[in-house]
């Protein structure tokens, strides 16, 4: 609703522009701009007409880059023409502002998110000149039972290598003490170089909230941004990095199984239905135990070496999965929850539903 709210406003106050325009030329009677307007201001007023209608109309098709810069044009001349005939035109630096309360985050929120893009189109660079190899029956050897009859059951084998992977979900989140909050997220994975890129859409508290957490080289980073204007939070350094090298190793457990067989991972056999696991990049070494069933389903990942970014300290993460689907010809989980061991009992803080899975992708969308 509010949506076609603001396009009327921004329509009406285009066409409102229009009268300047028929005043200088008298084309029409305008008692409304009791003062003389020249021919060439004139053409300024059909302009700004012109641009209000087409930012209307960007905005409407859902172009997010261009509707905001040229919100901002019109109602620069807009103002310029309003100042040139203020006894008549000042209430229509009302409708300027508004425009402006809208663009302004917007372009906010395009710049944030194109940062991730940026970052995404780099990476497909690197790994769209790799080479895809199939995964062999025989390059399971090496691994766990256990871990073996996973990524039989995945589906992998027989498949192409996955170089890089493209996720959406749909979920809840929360810090302890606070409410659920409900996000939409879209990451992209890269495994030649561990890579993680993961931009995450929120309504907290009723308000619009961005965040982009980055693990690429050797850093790793994340930001949140109110309005995607006021930062709130901003985090990085050792912890944060070794942090999301436990993340992104849970990514390729949960998501992209084929991943599992690296020579930066070590395996080491417990049972028949467990096995525990180092992963090591950019010298950072993570261990995490992996817990499957009877089908040979993954349903859960444990580790200690994550740091919770509330406090910077170290707890047991674990991420308990389960409603295995079939994601781009790969049987995984759905659904998983993040859970905090705190010492006064586990808290769930993420709740994380699988929208979609594309592997061996070669261009953003």
């Amino acid at each position: 609703m509010l949506r076609y709210l603001f396009v009327f406003i921004v329509f009406i106050h285009g066409l409102i522009h229009l009268l300047g325009f028929l005043k200088a030329f008298n084309l029409s009677e305008v008692s409304q701009l009791t003062q003389s307007i020249s021919r060439p201001v004139g053409f300024l007023w059909l302009l700004s007409t012109i641009l209000f209608l087409a930012t209307a109309a960007l905005f409407l098709t859902g172009n997010e880059r261009l509707w905001p810069i040229l919100a901002f044009a019109s109602v620069v001349l807009s103002q310029i023409l309003i100042f040139m005939s203020w006894q008549d035109a000042k209430f229509g630096t009302i409708a300027n502002i508004i425009v402006l309360l809208m663009a302004i985050p917007a372009y906010a929120s395009w710049s944030f998110e194109n940062t991730y893009r940026e970052d995404v189109k780099e990476s497909l660079e690197r790994t769209n000149a790799i080479e895809s190899e199939l995964l062999t029956d025989a390059g399971l050897q090496p691994l766990p039972a256990p871990v073996q009859r996973y990524l039989r059951y995945a589906g992998a084998v027989g498949k192409p290598k996955v170089k890089n992977m493209r996720a959406t979900f749909k979920g809840q989140m929360r810090d302890k003490g606070q409410d659920w909050f409900d996000f939409t997220a879209e990451q992209h994975n890269f495994f030649d170089s561990p890579t993680r890129l993961f931009f995450m859409e929120a309504s907290v508290k009723g308000l619009p909230a961005s965040g982009y957490h980055a693990y690429k080289g050797n850093r790793a980073g994340m930001r949140v941004k109110l309005l995607s204007l006021f930062p709130v939070v901003g985090l990085d350094g050792s912890e944060m990095f070794q942090a999301e090298t436990v993340t992104i190793f849970n990514d390729m457990c949960l998501m992209a199984p084929a991943t599992l067989i690296d020579d930066r991972i070590q395996w080491e056999p417990i049972d028949d239905a467990s096995a525990r696991a180092t992963f090591t990049n950019q010298g950072v070494s993570i261990s995490a135990t992996l817990h499957f069933n009877e089908q040979g389903q993954l349903v859960d990942f444990v580790s200690d070496d994550r740091y919770a970014v509330s406090d910077m300290q170290q707890y047991r993460f674990s991420t308990p999965v389960r409603d295995y689907k079939n994601f781009g010809g790969y049987n995984i989980m759905s659904y998983g929850e993040a859970v905090w061991h705190y010492p006064d009992g586990k808290f769930v803080y993420g709740k994380f539903n699988l929208q979609s899975v594309e592997y061996n992708v070669t261009e953003i969308r």
